[in-house]
């Protein structure tokens, strides 16, 4: 073993990241290489009556890229940047999960349209599947979802999306693992109802007339039948009739409002409605996830259940996963991970910078240092992706 420092917990810094574990006495790990110094952690030390913290490390610091000189310090000029690892292939594995859900989501629709088949162990299985990834990747996941192109056919992305934000939003209210299971089947199921309709509604490109929409809010009712002829219990079955339900009972089929409508409802109402307002359409640019996110906030007419809005908002953060944005030091970044302790300053990697040893640059946003100035436009954005020329 190497020599053990002593670490005067008054002289720890926020958002200080050590080269090995520190040590809280000899046998407790308080802190890995990859996990920050909080402000938090620090007053609770005190609290506490520590005074020292033990480790063979030393505290990393952040040189930018020589061409970006500056650009990781706060506006009084304290560094605000951590290193750590975005694990490139750990996003690809999960890529290829994702990819892999959404093909199983077309073909639960595919049979049931061609062959009138529905095998809800099937769908129980892979949701599982589901909720284990999103237990261990839930930032990758949702960065996934930004990554991805949509399917072709609407109602996949939508439901595999829908699935994937409902499952977040039930971890955050800490639903055990067998609710999680049924919420998400309720979530990857709840728009079967629209198969039942002409395709030329559901699948149209075009904005729809009137009396189409009227049309379209059958399938509500449509969903709940076909599940319930399928023997499917009732919880996951009243999640298709009600999640088009508002809380101020302004929705449909039935108009009820608040408890009235069953949680699994209020759920995928809320994760449903984030994806149709930040999906893109044929006939519908999409709108970028802060200003989906701020709409949701601001609830008009209290139409969903703030609770469940409340839980997006701190598993995805105010701009959420996967955004593109604008630091108010002037660099491009994307967010990779939320603050739990206050989701208006996620984490972000930010674009085009490294660490001396090659890794990519992870910034914690932060009221009194780099924050995030705006959402990028969909123009900078393509710019920011698109692959470099070849010489």
């Amino acid at each position: 073993m190497g020599t053990m420092n002593e670490i005067p917990v008054k002289d720890l810094e926020p958002d200080t990241y050590f080269s090995k574990p520190v040590l809280l006495d000899q046998d407790y790990i308080l802190l890995s290489t990859e996990t920050p110094v909080t402000r938090t952690l620090i007053n609770h030390l005190i609290e506490w009556g520590y005074r020292k913290v033990f480790t063979e490390g030393v505290p990393q610091q952040i040189i930018p890229d020589a061409d970006s000189e500056g650009a990781a310090a706060s506006e009084n000029g304290n560094p605000v940047v951590a290193v750590n690892a975005v694990d490139s292939e750990r996003l690809e594995h999960v890529r290829g999960f994702y990819e892999q859900f959404a093909t199983f989501v077309e073909s639960v629709y595919d049979r049931y349209v061609t062959k009138s088949e529905l095998v809800l162990a099937e769908v129980s299985v892979r949701i599982k599947s589901l909720c284990e990834v999103i237990a261990e990747n839930r930032r990758f996941i949702l960065r996934v979802q930004s990554l991805v192109q949509p399917h072709s056919n609407y109602l996949v992305s939508h439901s595999t999306r829908t699935t994937v934000l409902s499952i977040v939003i039930g971890s955050a209210l800490r639903l055990p693992n067998h609710r999680l299971i049924e919420l998400g089947t309720a979530a990857l199921l709840h728009e079967i109802g629209m198969v039942r309709l002409p395709p030329q509604l559901y699948m149209a490109s075009r904005q729809l007339s009137p009396q189409e929409r009227r049309s379209i809010t059958a399938h509500p009712i449509l969903g709940y039948n076909v599940l319930k002829d399928k023997q499917v219990p009732l919880a996951i079955s009243l999640a298709a009739l009600e999640h088009h339900e508002r809380m101020n009972g302004t929705g449909y089929p039935r108009g009820i409002a608040g408890d009235k409508i069953s949680l699994y409802s209020r759920i995928i109402a809320v994760a449903c409605s984030f994806d149709a307002v930040t999906a893109s359409r044929p006939f519908k640019e999409a709108r970028d996830g802060y200003s989906g996110m701020v709409d949701l906030l601001k609830n008009e007419g209290k139409k969903y259940d703030e609770t469940v809005i409340r839980a997006l908002v701190y598993s995805l953060s105010i701009y959420p996963i996967g955004s593109y944005v604008l630091l108010t030091n002037g660099k491009p970044a994307q967010v990779v991970d939320v603050n739990p302790e206050n989701p208006r300053f996620p984490v972000v990697q930010i674009v085009g910078m490294r660490t001396p040893d090659g890794k990519d640059l992870i910034a914690r946003t932060a009221e009194t240092g780099v924050r995030i100035l705006r959402p990028m436009t969909p123009e900078e954005i393509k710019d920011l992706t698109k692959e470099p020329a070849s010489s």
